[in-house]
């Protein structure tokens, strides 16, 4: 019957939409969405379409992700319709009781952007519970002279359900002695009350057999029976009375167990036995909290009250005397609320991450407070604690909002611990409070950061190529992705399409390698702009430029601009007037160096002439001028043969041979320009040494045989054997050429040349006096072979003394006009000096190779004067050893990682004459 009942109102259930739905624009709904369903409706039946009440179609259904924040899940959302379905048994009975309006209260949560809206739904109460008695039989004890009106209190039946479906009326069977009335409490029960119609009659029935019924209105109504044993007992004829038909009382809460309520008082006007009174509660089975003293009615309390589970009790109490006549009263108790419940705060929806780029206002969770106190006693007040940046906006009734205060930056703050605290109103308030750390999410809101404003690297200049000259490095404080940082080139000066051949970037550690290797004379700086770049979405960059300069090495040669030779090979001369005075400026011998600083600091040396005393040459500005007056004996031809000189480390050479004529015009040079034999050809000479150093070893050879022949005929010693040994057999000597290396860096061999000799004559074997150790190493007029014994007359004419070499200066500081640059820019200073180093052997070596080409020339006469190595007569009286060129640049230095090349560059174009002569192309080339 009962579930009949329940289909039927079932099936008459109609979901109320209340029309308070705001505008699709407003944030979230300040009105509650209310629903109206019967109770017990099966799991999965549907509520209504929460997504349309709403305003949402199907499609924004996945990504508004609607869902339902409750604290008990007896409703849930379909992802797929947006209908709100039952989830759980809705007994409407179990979860409001006896309260006339029971309805759910919950949110539906929907993100993108995270809403919250309040949700109702109110269960109709159906007929679904019999009203049922406590005890299925009664026993009662009237009286025979119980007169007619008299009053007994039957037990009550108790129905769950409220309204019309709960208890509304008692039925007696039918009979001549009893009537029935309903009564009403004061909390709205009913119970019934047995009237004596008329008069009974012990003797003639001693027992009654009645049957109460208990009835609701429902639809079916339901009721239930129980039966009531009326027994008839002798004459009693005062029945107990009560002082007061009802009894009123009002209790806190909070009192202990064993506190007196209050006390009944019942009086019976019989005597005896049948004036003893007994109390009893009429339902003691339902009486837990209370306890009754059936002597003195006295009602105190068994366990402690709770104003939150049970508000008002209402007792029906017996008293009974000696003779079983029963009389009734009603006791209402009123449970005070007192402030004994603390608040309690309820986090609801809280999100996984909050996004640091949420704007002031974002809702972020929904909280509830839940006091069981009522009044003020629950009442409560929310308070966020803390410096965090957000509040607390109040929604509806015991729910708030928490949403967003401020600017979030998880870079500075990762997390947020929020605590809120909840107080009610109570005297004293009492306070608790909840705590949610709130995870903050990263979004791409930090460019990279170079360490480094702008960047400035080094590099020297023909680096191996794929080296690494540089390395960046930028710092992004974001997560995972958007902290990544790749690095790249975005610009740079140079061409677009050559960018590439010259540098790239590792795209993931910052370094800048060199694809090739870098010429300081072609490119000697070059900007690049650099970027490093994020891999968030959208990804973030920040640029910095670098700039990079590259570094000279000595790795080009000095180059002659002047004096030039002609395409023919053939040198240019200069005039010199025969009656230039000391310091005349003869010409002047003009090169570059493509290094720069130290590296371009050129210097002039004379490495060959044809006499070293008659000019100077400037050190540092290559100035030819006269160091004296041209004398009689003075050859009209000069040559000079120039060595420029780098500072670089190692330093790099080039040669200039400059052709110097005494005339004072033009037709009186012309007899000497005509004698004047080609220039040699290196090939030619080295070939033709080859060939000599072949016939030299053929004669040796053919002299050892000769000498070893001669030994075994000890008897042929005459003097007509060795005759030809004699000083008659001495030839005239010849002009010996040796290698010319006129260009480039000079390593071991020097410029020598020699010229025609007069006739001399030398004993290889013997000389007239023994060899004294001052004496020169060379003959004076030798016919080209070296370190002939020469007679100690000759050795004696020059008895200057050998001066030794001034030590090297060691202060390599410049002027002005000495510093590295072009030579034609530098200016009279002749006294810069060069490093000193350990070679000071090698200079002599050099010394003595130099004596013996200058005793080849045939122009010069070397006078061995002692002291002078014999060079005195060949440089003049003035020349020491401090005036012999400087060759140790052209040493190598073993161990050392220095290599000397031994060509200089190509020379091309003329450089404008020199000095006051007048300069003419020599209109034949020198003979060997």
């Amino acid at each position: 019957m009962r579930e009949g009942a329940a289909e039927r109102r079932r099936g008459q259930r109609r979901p109320m939409l209340l029309p308070f739905l705001l505008p699709l624009f407003c944030p979230a709904l300040s009105e509650q969405i209310r629903y109206k369903i019967p109770e017990e409706m099966p799991t999965g039946s549907v509520v209504g379409n929460l997504a349309k009440d709403l305003g949402f179609s199907v499609q924004e259904l996945p990504t508004r992700k609607l869902r339902i924040s409750s604290e008990k899940p007896y409703f849930s959302v379909s992802s797929e319709s947006g209908e709100l379905l039952v989830s759980s048994r809705l007994d409407r009975e179990q979860i409001c009781g006896k309260t006339l309006v029971c309805a759910l209260e919950f949110e539906a949560v929907a993100e993108n952007p995270l809403n919250f809206y309040h949700v109702s739904v109110e269960l109709e109460d159906i007929n679904d519970h019999v009203p049922k008695f406590a005890h299925k039989s009664f026993e009662l004890q009237i009286s025979e002279s119980s007169k007619p009106g008299t009053r007994f209190i039957l037990g009550s039946a108790h129905d769950a359900d409220i309204g019309t479906n709960s208890l509304q009326n008692y039925q007696l069977s039918p009979n001549d002695h009893f009537s029935l009335v309903t009564k009403e409490k004061s909390d709205g029960s009913k119970y019934p009350e047995m009237v004596l119609k008329t008069a009974l009659d012990r003797e003639k029935q001693k027992f009654y057999h009645l049957t109460l019924t208990a009835l609701d209105f429902g639809h079916p109504p339901l009721n239930s029976t129980a039966q009531i044993q009326v027994l008839v007992t002798d004459a009693n004829d005062n029945p107990p009375v009560f002082s007061q038909d009802i009894y009123r009382v009002s209790l806190p809460e909070n009192v202990y167990p064993g506190t007196t309520v209050l006390r009944v008082v019942a009086t019976d006007q019989d005597e005896g036995v049948n004036s003893e009174i007994t109390f009893s509660f009429s339902e003691a089975g339902q009486i837990t909290q209370f306890n009754l003293d059936s002597n003195t009615g006295e009602i105190t309390t068994l366990d402690t009250l709770d104003f939150e589970k049970v508000k008002e009790y209402s007792l029906v109490l017996e008293a009974k005397d000696g003779g079983g006549m029963i009389a009734q009263c009603t006791v209402e108790i009123e449970v005070l609320d007192e402030n004994d419940n603390v608040p309690e705060v309820l986090f609801q929806s809280l999100p996984d991450l909050i996004m640091e780029d949420s704007e002031p206002g974002t809702y972020i969770a929904l909280l509830k407070t839940r006091d069981k106190d009522s009044g003020r006693n629950g009442e409560v007040v929310c308070k966020l604690e803390g410096g965090a940046p957000f509040k607390i906006l109040t929604s509806s009734k015991n729910t708030y909002k928490l949403v967003t205060d401020g600017v979030l930056d998880r870079e500075q703050n990762p997390e947020y611990n929020v605590t809120i605290r909840a107080t009610d109103k109570g005297d004293p308030p009492l306070s608790s409070s909840s705590s949610v750390t709130f995870r903050i999410g990263d979004v791409n809101d930090n460019a990279p950061v170079f360490t480094k404003v702008s960047y400035l690297v080094h590099v020297a200049e023909n680096n191996p190529p794929g080296t690494s000259i540089a390395q960046v490095s930028a710092s992004d404080p974001d997560l995972g992705a958007n902290g990544q940082v790749s690095y790249y080139i975005i610009a740079s000066d140079l061409e677009p399409k050559s960018l590439w051949s010259y540098v790239t970037i590792n795209a993931q550690s910052g370094v800048v390698f060199a694809q090739r290797a870098f010429d300081h004379e072609q490119l000697r700086s070059f900007q690049l702009t650099l970027e490093a770049r994020d891999q968030g979405s959208p990804a973030l960059s920040a640029n910095v430029s670098m700039r990079v300069l590259v570094g000279d090495r000595n790795d080009n040669a000095p180059r002659v601009l002047y004096p030039t030779l002609e395409p023919d090979g053939s040198a240019l001369f200069d005039m010199v007037p025969r009656a230039a005075e000391p310091g005349y400026l003869v010409t002047k011998v003009v090169a570059v160096d493509a290094d720069s600083g130290h590296n371009a600091w050129l210097s002039y040396h004379v490495l060959q002439a044809s006499d070293p005393g008659l000019f100077s040459l400037g050190l540092r500005t290559g100035e030819v001028r006269t160091a004296r007056a041209l004398g009689e004996k003075d050859a009209a031809r000069q040559r000079l043969l120039v060595g420029v000189r780098d500072g670089g480390q190692p330093p790099l050479s080039a040669t200039a041979t400059l052709l110097l004529v005494f005339a004072d015009s033009l037709q009186e040079a012309l007899p000497d320009l005509s004698d004047r034999s080609l220039p040699p050809d290196p090939q030619a000479e080295l070939q033709f040494y080859l060939v000599v150093a072949l016939a030299l070893i053929s004669v040796l050879f053919l002299l050892a045989v000769i000498l070893a022949i001669a030994l075994r005929l000890r008897h042929s010693s005459s003097p007509s054997v060795w005759g030809c040994f004699q000083s008659g057999f001495c030839s005239e000597s010849k002009p010996v050429v040796y290698p010319n290396y006129s260009e480039g860096t000079l390593p071991y061999s020097y410029n020598l040349y020699g010229a025609h000799a007069g006739k001399t004559e030398c004993n290889f074997l013997k000389c007239s006096e023994p060899l004294s150790s001052g004496q020169g190493l060379l003959c004076p007029e030798s016919s080209g072979a070296l370190f002939p014994l020469c007679d100690s007359s000759e050795a004696a004419s020059h008895p200057e003394p050998l001066t030794p070499q001034a030590p090297p200066n060691t202060d390599w500081r410049f002027s002005q006009a000495q510093r590295p640059g072009t030579s034609g820019s530098q200016n009279g200073d002749e006294t810069g000096t060069w490093p000193n180093n350990q070679f000071d052997t090698e200079m002599l070596q050099a010394m003595i190779l130099a004596s013996a080409s200058e005793a080849a020339d045939g122009s010069s006469t070397l006078g061995g004067g002692a002291g002078t190595m014999g060079l005195s007569a060949r440089y003049g009286p003035q020349f020491t050893l401090q005036h012999v060129p400087d060759y140790r640049q052209n040493v190598y230095i073993p161990g050392s990682n220095a290599t000397l090349t031994n060509a200089a560059g190509k020379r091309d174009g003329k450089a404008p004459a020199g000095g006051n002569g007048n300069k003419k192309k020599s209109g034949k080339k020198e003979k060997k």
